[in-house]
């Protein structure tokens, strides 16, 4: 039978936010004195995790929450900036049509992604939002219990490395994106359930019975 549950990361995936990051990165990587991202590093960059990002551009753990607060205001301020990739609006239409239910869950605030979806965060049944301490997996298993949708009917959308660990700790299928923050190469390196080139290959995978 289809998916009942689509658990969408927003960044990268659903929101087209990485030349947003790229023009903003070395203002803040200049104010808390970590390694500027030159166009060279790109490549390199998109083809890691995010640890391992973390660890190549030398930022101190410790202000990594002082990072993500200001890359967090610095969004909000300059939200009309970023758009959502085409055909976001026709695959939540069709997805709800057939009955599944759409979530989202992001490292970001619920205003910001509420503010980038529009008139599709009607579509939204649950966000699981804001960085955690226990990370994405502690927010997929919430929207489990929430849903009361059990984690074979499940399939999580993403499109960075940790996406695809988080659900696989919560037991979840995942389908990465080719279009996002992490090369298809690296993503489909770690076998991935599904590998989407495009917005209506999320469609099919989530409404075709599966065997």
């Amino acid at each position: 039978m289809p998916y009942k549950l689509a658990i969408f990361d927003m960044d990268g995936t659903l929101s087209d936010s990485f030349p947003w990051f790229l023009s903003v990165i070395n203002q803040v990587a200049d104010k808390h004195r970590f390694q500027r991202v030159t166009e060279d590093r790109i490549d390199e960059m998109r083809s890691v995790g995010a640890g391992e990002l973390v660890r190549m551009l030398g930022v101190p753990k410790w202000r990594i929450p002082l990072i993500i607060r200001d890359m967090r205001k610095m969004k909000a301020e300059q939200i009309d900036r970023i758009s959502l990739f085409p055909g976001v609006d026709r695959m939540f239409d069709e997805l709800k049509a057939r009955g599944v239910t759409i979530c989202v869950v992001s490292s970001d605030n619920e205003d910001n992604v509420r503010r980038v979806l529009g008139p599709l965060d009607d579509r939204v049944s649950y966000f699981a939002c804001a960085a955690g301490l226990f990370g994405k997996t502690a927010k997929f298993q919430r929207i489990l219990e929430l849903t009361g949708i059990s984690v074979d009917d499940t399939l999580s959308i993403g499109d960075e490395i940790r996406d695809i660990d988080a659900a696989r700790e919560a037991g979840v299928d995942f389908g990465a994106v080719a279009w996002g923050y992490t090369s298809a190469a690296a993503l489909n390196a770690r076998a991935p359930n599904f590998m989407f080139s495009r917005m209506d290959d999320i469609t099919v995978a989530l409404t075709t019975p599966r065997g």
